[in-house]
């Protein structure tokens, strides 16, 4: 198993080029179920993640074509029919988003088999929204040995489907599904996130007809069928806050080349409070640093347009080197805070109360070995480890292949003295 070795105290400077987002790429090869003609999507991220999608697409029927490319990779998703409508746990185990195909097979096929969802295990992220949406389509559900089976023999009808929390995955997963349904639907207290925009303007190439986009109520009315299209795939809005971060973290000063600063304009805010100097250009973000020690700053993660949960990891790292304390609260996913114990390795002073840390900032961090529990808590190890005194080493780093394209690489470039390793 692969280490990630940094040796620290050294200020990023540079440009970082961002990429396709994981987050919207994984809804989009799975909208290519939706139709029998070819979809073609460009700037997709090289990512186990995606090459895990690959693979379930193919045992589903689709063929998956991959051109590499300098600005990301270009996938032709070709589906003439469905060979086989069971998603089976070996994949979809890997990582929850597989866990979407179950809203396009029962719209194209009227039934499927799909293993419930594995992935980073940050809280229990229950699947009822999705099933009970899709119920309300007119679909019938069962579980079965670790398996939901749906079931719609005489196609999903239109409804009025309000969700009592907003879940991005439930909204991406009805999306789809009521874009080959009968009648109009109606999702209410939808997610607003931007890869959920995505998605809907890359159906709409694909002839869906949905109105609403970029609120809480979508509105679907669905058709026959659906076509082929060619769409790009949005800038990684998490990874440029990560990236973000870490300039900052180092007192660097960091162009992020490609990124969309309004799809983090909450972050950047919080790095504004917090000391950083912030510029936004249309299609880039500058980060930078004159010397001074940043302020603790107070944040509380929420659905989009709020502070993304996807990046409270990373800037509990950054609060560890502010001057005072910073109270971070995840109101999102109840077990977020597994990065906690790795971060005092370094010597950061933070304390948990409920869904509550309190982060008292501390003079230095000094390099230790780590271990990476998921994604996100990955991101926020590199970022303490790139502002640490001496060698860290971070291990079971495979989480990060699944959301970071050319970490190595990217930091390096800007200065980092960062390697990957063969595990001994």
């Amino acid at each position: 198993m692969d280490t990630i070795h940094i040796r620290g105290a050294r200020p990023l400077r540079g440009t970082i080029p961002i990429s396709g987002a994981k987050n919207a790429a994984l809804p989009l090869m799975t909208a290519a179920l939706l139709t029998d003609e070819a979809l073609k999507l460009t700037n997709v991220p090289a990512l186990t993640d995606v090459r895990s999608l690959s693979r379930l697409l193919g045992v589903l029927g689709s063929r998956v074509e991959r051109v590499t490319g300098p600005n990301g990779d270009t996938l032709t998703i070709s589906t003439p029919e469905i060979t086989s409508t069971t998603a089976p746990y070996e994949i979809v185990s890997q990582f929850r988003a597989s866990f979407w195909v179950l809203g396009p097979l029962v719209a194209r096929c009227g039934t499927a088999k799909v293993s419930l969802p594995g992935g980073c295990a940050i809280g229990a992220r229950p699947v009822d929204l999705y099933l009970k949406g899709l119920e309300k389509m007119g679909a019938e559900i069962d579980l079965v040995e670790g398996y939901v089976l749906a079931s719609a023999p005489n196609g999903l009808k239109g409804a009025i489907i309000r969700s009592p929390i907003v879940s991005v995955g439930a909204t991406h997963t009805l999306l789809m599904a009521a874009t080959l349904a009968d009648g109009e639907t109606v999702l209410e207290n939808a997610a607003r996130e931007p890869e959920i925009c995505d998605l809907a303007n890359c159906l709409i190439a694909m002839g869906a007809k949905i109105s609403g986009i970029g609120t809480s109520t979508l509105r679907i009315e669905g058709v026959e069928r659906l076509h082929g299209a060619t769409h790009q795939v949005i800038a990684d809005r998490i990874e440029a806050g990560t990236y973000a971060i870490a300039a900052a973290m180092t007192g660097g000063d960091v162009t992020l080349e490609g990124a969309s600063p309004e799809t983090f304009d909450a972050a950047l805010s919080v790095l504004r409070a917090a000391g950083a100097g912030v510029e936004t250009g249309q299609g880039h973000v500058r980060i930078f640093r004159n010397g001074e020690r940043l302020q603790a700053t107070n944040v509380v993660t929420q659905v989009f347009p709020g502070f993304p949960t996807d990046l409270q990891a990373q800037f509990m790292a950054l609060m560890t080197l502010a001057e005072g304390e910073s109270e971070i609260t995840e109101t999102i996913f109840e077990n977020r805070f597994m990065h906690v114990q790795e971060l005092a390795r370094f010597g950061a002073d933070i304390s948990l109360h409920g869904d509550k840390a309190l982060v008292r900032g501390v003079g230095k961090l000094t390099a230790a070995p780590v271990m990476a529990s998921d994604l996100r808590a990955s991101a926020a190890l590199i970022i303490a480890a790139l502002a640490a005194e001496g060698e860290t080493t971070i291990n079971r780093v495979y989480h990060l292949d699944r959301g970071f394209e050319r970490l190595e690489t990217k930091l390096g470039a800007c200065g980092a003295e960062i390697w990957r390793a063969k595990a001994q």
